[in-house]
C-alpha cells in the first residue's frame, strides 16, 4: 500500500484525510497551522515537522490548498517539495488553481526531480468531502491516472481523466464557473420570493425535482431564507477566487463569458464589505 502525505488541513483537506485514516492508509500530514494536525494524529495520523519530513516519508503527496500562490510556495519554496521529491512519486494536487500555473508547475518539478504530476479538483464541498462522494476531475497521464484511483476511492463517487496536465483545472473552472454564477441567481430568486410575498423557505422543497433543482439550489436557499450561515460549507472568498480564474481563462483563450464576468463583479462588491470569510449563503444580504 502506497504510503500518502496530505498538505492542507482545512475545511476540505480535514475531511478528506480522515477519510483516508478511516479505511486503513497510512497518512503523513504536513500544515502550517500546527494545531490543525491533531485531531488527526488522535485519528492515527503520522504528523510530519517539516514539508521535507513528509516528502521524504511518503509516495504520494497530497495538496489541497488555498490557492495557486500557495501551491507554488508550497513546491518551489527553500526546502519546498520541488528540493526533496524524487523519481516515482507523485504529487496530486486537489486544489483548484490556475491551468496554466497547473502546467508551469508539473513541467518544471518533473524537470528538477522526475516526480510526476496529477491536477485533480474536486467539486461536492464539505459535505461531499464528509462523505466520500466527491467528483473529481483528472489532469495528467493515463497511467497516473490510473494510478490515484485506488488511493481516491475513499474519497469520491467518481474519477474522470479530462485529458493531459491542466485538463482537470479547466473542467473545475467550468464547475466553478457554474456554481458561482448559479449561486448569484438563486440569490436573486430567493430576493425576488421575498419582496412578493411568497415564504422563500418553501422554494426548496416545492422546486425539488424539477429543471430548477440542483444541489446548490438544496443547500443555498433554505440557509438564504432562514438567515442561518454557519456553519461555513462554502466561503465567499473561494468561490471569487475561482470566478476569477474563470473570467482569466476566458481572457486567455477568447471565449466570451459575460455571465461569470458580471457574477465576478457582484461577489466582488459583496466580498469586500468584509464578507470574504462568511458562507456563500450569505451573498442574499447583497440583495437585502
Amino acid at each position: 500500500m502506497e504510503k500518502i502525505g496530505f498538505i492542507g488541513l482545512g475545511l476540505m483537506g480535514t475531511q478528506m484525510t480522515k477519510r483516508l485514516l478511516n479505511v486503513g492508509f497510512d497518512v503523513t500530514v504536513w500544515n502550517r497551522s500546527v494545531d490543525k494536525c491533531a485531531p488527526l494524529a488522535a485519528a492515527g495520523a503520522k504528523v510530519a515537522a517539516s514539508v521535507a519530513e513528509l516528502v521524504n516519508s511518503v509516495d504520494v503527496v497530497m495538496l489541497c490548498v488555498s490557492d495557486t500562490a500557495a501551491v507554488e510556495t508550497l513546491l518551489f519554496a527553500e526546502d519546498g517539495i520541488v528540493t526533496h521529491a524524487r523519481a516515482g512519486q507523485l504529487v496530486i494536487d486537489f486544489s483548484s488553481i490556475e491551468p496554466s500555473a497547473t502546467r508551469d508547475f508539473a513541467t518544471r518539478i518533473e524537470a528538477k526531480c522526475g516526480a510526476h504530476w496529477v491536477d485533480a479538483p474536486v467539486s461536492g464541498g464539505v459535505p461531499g468531502a464528509e462523505a466520500g462522494t466527491l467528483v473529481i476531475m483528472a489532469g495528467g497521464r493515463a497511467e497516473d491516472v490510473e494510478r490515484i484511483a485506488p488511493l481516491v476511492l475513499p474519497l469520491s463517487q467518481r474519477l474522470t481523466r479530462m485529458g493531459e496536465v491542466g485538463a482537470g483545472q479547466v473542467t473545475k473552472v467550468c464547475n466553478q464557473l457554474i456554481v458561482a454564477a448559479n449561486a448569484m441567481l438563486i440569490a436573486e430568486a430567493v430576493s425576488l420570493a421575498e419582496r412578493n410575498g411568497v415564504d422563500a423557505a418553501l422554494l426548496a422543497p416545492a422546486l425539488a425535482g424539477g429543471f430548477a433543482d440542483s444541489k446548490p439550489f438544496q443547500m443555498l436557499v433554505p440557509r438564504m431564507a432562514t438567515g442561518q450561515h454557519e456553519p461555513v460549507q462554502w466561503k465567499v472568498a473561494t468561490l471569487l477566487k475561482d470566478l476569477d480564474t474563470a473570467v482569466k481563462v476566458a481572457r486567455e483563450c477568447g471565449a466570451g463569458t459575460p455571465l461569470a464576468a458580471l457574477a465576478d463583479q457582484l461577489m466582488r462588491v459583496f466580498a469586500e464589505r468584509d464578507n470574504a470569510q462568511r458562507d456563500l449563503s450569505s451573498i442574499i444580504e447583497l440583495y437585502r
